[in-house]
């Protein structure tokens, strides 16, 4: 038996690809706790649902109380532990694992009231010292976590691409199709492309396709945009809609630790990309055979390269994006070494 603790529902991102597919995928028995089920843990959302807020506190100090035999623990156990609960669960459990896919040591809570009373930076630390065994979703973040832990692994975010629509028609749309999948929380990472965005528009007509929440935000740059609410099955036939996908990213310690989903999603598509070269983007883009871009003037040769390239020669390099993500970044690839992490057999016993 196997105790997963996780701070979001399967509709939580980082819950979904770290915890949710991988559970998918053995057949270990499990009790799953999710907090309240939601897919963030903003104020505005816990402060609606006092009742499930109660619930969820009280389940974890249950299971606390059940000394499990196995803890698998995500990120953090509760937005409102400073990290006495996380360190309760972990002494109570005979082996433990911490999961984490962000640079959580640098979120001191900048923002609301809840962050600050209880950021995550001191719990990701109590959190890898305590535990047995630390999964680390980069390199940048094993390095961290390798100065608390001697017993630390990589395993990157993955993908399915056998669950994603393949892209067949490379020929460029007309207008062309740019696109970016992602939460509202970043959203704002688009304006730091935005005068790239007008300049490709005025040149080529292009438009941008949002795959994420329908809540105009970007102002001006709205002009240029087509929402799509998100949906697990919206995303895996989006991707494959656009002529080039992009991952614009601010280059900041916490940025720097993230895991380049977005990236692996386009691949596993099959549709080219753009993207900043921060943190594992680098290697995950020299891996795709795709661009990188850093300012203004390398987005806009970057992307007019791609939406210029011959139909043969975007499928091309579409193919070869989706056998990366298949042999590197895949669930598939990655599993064995996942059960063993958590200490399951592939069976999932």
């Amino acid at each position: 038996m196997i105790h997963v603790v996780t701070p979001y529902g399967r509709n939580g991102p980082s819950s979904r690809v770290r915890v949710f597919e991988w559970l998918d995928r053995v057949s270990a028995p499990r009790v799953l706790s999710t907090y309240i089920g939601h897919h963030n843990s903003r104020p505005s959302e816990l402060a609606g649902k006092p009742a499930a807020l109660l619930a969820a506190e009280r389940r974890l100090r249950a299971i606390a109380a059940e000394r499990p035999e196995r803890l698998l623990l995500h990120r953090e156990a509760s937005p409102l532990s400073r990290g006495g609960l996380e360190r309760r669960l972990i002494a109570s459990s005979a082996a433990s694992v911490y999961d984490f896919d962000d640079a959580l040591q640098c979120d001191w809570g900048e923002g609301g009231l809840l962050r600050r009373i209880a950021p995550k930076a001191p719990k990701a630390q109590i959190a890898v010292k305590a535990v047995d065994r630390v999964i680390a979703g980069n390199p940048l973040l094993a390095d961290w976590a390798a100065r608390h832990n001697r017993d630390v692994v990589v395993i990157p975010s993955c993908v399915d691409p056998a669950a994603y629509l393949h892209k067949r028609d490379y020929r460029v749309g007309d207008p062309p199709r740019l696109g970016w999948i992602g939460s509202a929380d970043n959203e704002t990472y688009l304006e730091l492309v935005a005068p790239a965005l007008r300049e490709v528009h005025r040149r080529t007509g292009a438009r941008l396709t949002l795959i994420g929440t329908t809540r105009p935000t970007l102002g001006e740059l709205e002009a240029l945009i087509d929402r799509v609410a998100w949906s697990e099955d919206t995303q895996r036939v989006a991707l494959a809609e656009l002529d080039v996908g992009i991952a614009p990213v601010p280059d900041q310690p916490y940025t720097r630790g993230k895991c380049g989903y977005k990236l692996l999603q386009y691949a596993a598509a099959g549709t080219p990309v753009v993207a900043s070269p921060v943190g594992v983007n680098r290697r995950i883009l020299a891996d795709l055979g795709m661009p990188a871009a850093d300012g203004v003037d390398e987005w806009v040769d970057a992307l007019l390269e791609l939406l210029s390239c011959s139909a043969d020669e975007r499928a091309a390099r579409g193919r070869r994006s989706r056998e990366v993500a298949r042999a590197h970044y895949s669930y598939d690839a990655w599993l064995p070494a996942w059960t063993q992490a958590v200490g399951l057999s592939v069976d999932g016993t």
